[in-house]
């Protein structure tokens, strides 16, 4: 009797153990997941974005995971389909995001984004001197884009080509290429590849400073007019998942991001209050090179 009642007890014990486990899982809030447009390696993106992730978690009281997106299109992908709720866009991915979600919110830019730009860097030997005004000498030569969905990598090089000279790429240069990412546009102007390239300024200034790019062979010869660019734009799940006023709490996390370590993953000095009008001139942009239809 004694053993068959240890045993009742027993069964009765586990039985409680797992409707606790059971019950604290659908009482626990569903992750947050966000992603970034690949401007960079992957392991260089989950590295810098684990102190982000950890930083927002601990700020809304919601656990928060990042989620790699492999090509800019695909994390414009994962944001219309709902299976990220946040991300870190550049300014035609985020126009292109915010035109697939109605609803969706443009919430926090980087100090540095309202004025971005970009520099047009050339290999020492392809013989184009550095100056303020658009190089005409990169016409017939070998020139790089960045990922084909980039802001400072494609769309707002092309714009100034195209506005500085009357023609597309492909009238313009030789050959043409998109590399996939920043890194990728300075390695190969580097290797001598490609005789031009367009590239974000950060990655660029970046590689020169830690010495992953030697400056003397892969040269600025222009720093492009500034533009609005990088945001981070907020899903309007956010509201039915976690309660009303939800994304603007999430806005104010991000503003009062000052951590150095948090930061540098952007890199930022600051994060500051971002809308959709911000982007305006980019979506109108977009919508006139077919990046939107």
């Amino acid at each position: 009797m004694e053993r068959k009642l240890s045993w009742i007890v027993a069964v009765a014990a586990a039985f409680f153990a797992f409707q606790s486990v059971a019950h604290a899982e659908e009482t626990m809030p569903r992750p947050l997941r966000f992603s970034a447009i690949p401007d960079q390696d992957e392991t260089r993106l989950r590295e810098k974005f684990a102190p982000v992730s950890a930083y927002l978690s601990e700020s809304l009281g919601v656990p928060v995971e990042y989620v790699h997106a492999t090509k800019y299109s695909d994390s414009v992908d994962l944001f219309k389909n709902g299976d990220i709720q946040l991300a870190w866009f550049g300014g035609l991915s985020g126009v292109q995001a915010r035109h697939a979600v109605s609803g969706a919110r443009a919430i926090a830019q980087g100090a540095e984004d309202p004025e971005f730009y970009s520099y047009f860097i050339a290999h020492k030997d392809a013989g184009i001197e550095a100056g303020a005004d658009f190089p005409s000498a990169i016409a017939g030569k070998r020139f790089t884009f960045g990922s084909m969905g980039s802001t400072s990598g494609r769309l707002m090089p092309e714009s100034f080509i195209r506005n500085n000279t009357g023609k597309s790429p492909e009238d313009l240069f030789s050959a043409v290429s998109f590399s996939g990412s920043h890194d990728r546009t300075v390695e190969l102007v580097a290797s001598g590849q490609f005789d031009v390239g367009a590239v974000n300024y950060t990655v660029y200034d970046r590689r020169v400073k830690e010495g992953e790019t030697d400056g003397s062979v892969v040269k600025v010869i222009w720093k492009t007019p500034v533009y609005a660019d990088y945001n981070f734009t907020a899903h309007p799940d956010l509201e039915t998942t976690y309660g009303a006023g939800f994304t603007d709490k999430l806005q104010r996390a991000l503003i009062a991001m000052k951590d150095p370590e948090v930061l540098s993953a952007f890199p930022r000095s600051a994060m500051i209050f971002a809308t959709n009008a911000d982007f305006e001139a980019i979506r109108e942009l977009a919508v006139q090179l077919e990046f939107i239809r």
